[in-house]
């Protein structure tokens, strides 16, 4: 990617970025106003990707469920958005959600529609979010991830210094620091399965402390 403009730049002033096939996006902090946004990126999605960003078949959000990944403080909860310079259209969002139970720890999920898979659009988010995430005191993220085929098995057996505190049927919650500066190979290779859409999306009821105790 060329002409990275700083964390700050990019999510408080809307920076312009270009993408390596030359495309420009701008990244912002998600906000309130940008209900009809998510439900047009949402009707973009196949049934399947649907399926595997929430676990059950999702025809439609809820008008609860808009509230909740749009009214966001950006301290517990932080969402970044990207934006097609030329359209406006939404094409990406990276969100993370604190632990409750451990402050320290959020989990996280990027999701990028198809068209814009494959340009580096990911990458820049998850890394945006990443310095977001440190300023707000996180330190490690968390990840839902749908390990439903040997060959996503072997890319989580090559992730690195990470550690896999849970299983259930079907997933496969992985936990890996955030390092200092910029994305680390094994943030990266996360990506890789998120591009796949292989990352549940972080939802309230996933981190309470009702309904995710600590490892």
């Amino acid at each position: 990617m060329a002409l990275m403009p700083s964390t700050l730049e990019l999510v408080t002033r809307g920076a312009p970025v270009t993408l390596r096939d030359g495309s420009r996006v701008r990244l912002r902090q998600g906000h309130s106003s940008d209900k009809e946004l998510l439900l047009r990126g949402f009707e973009r999605l196949s049934p399947e990707s649907r399926y595997q960003r929430f676990l059950a078949a999702m025809p439609k959000l809820s008008p609860e469920m808009v509230r909740y990944l749009t009214e966001i403080d950006h301290h517990d909860h932080e969402a970044l958005a990207a934006l097609d310079e030329q359209t406006g259209d939404g094409i990406g969002v990276a969100r993370y959600v604190r632990n409750p139970q451990r402050p320290d720890v959020a989990e996280v999920a990027v999701t990028v529609i198809d068209a814009w898979q494959g340009r580096g659009l990911g990458t820049l988010l998850l890394e945006a979010l990443s310095g977001r995430a440190r300023a707000e005191g996180i330190t490690s993220f968390t990840a839902l991830v749908l390990a439903a085929n040997q060959e996503m098995m072997a890319v989580l057996a090559a992730l690195g210094p990470v550690q896999i505190v849970d299983r259930e049927l079907g997933t496969v919650e992985i936990e890996m620091p955030i390092p200092e500066t910029g994305p680390s190979p094994a943030l990266r290779k996360l990506l890789s399965i998120a591009a796949r859409g292989h990352v549940v999306v972080p939802l309230e009821d996933r981190t309470t402390p009702q309904s995710r105790p600590a490892p």
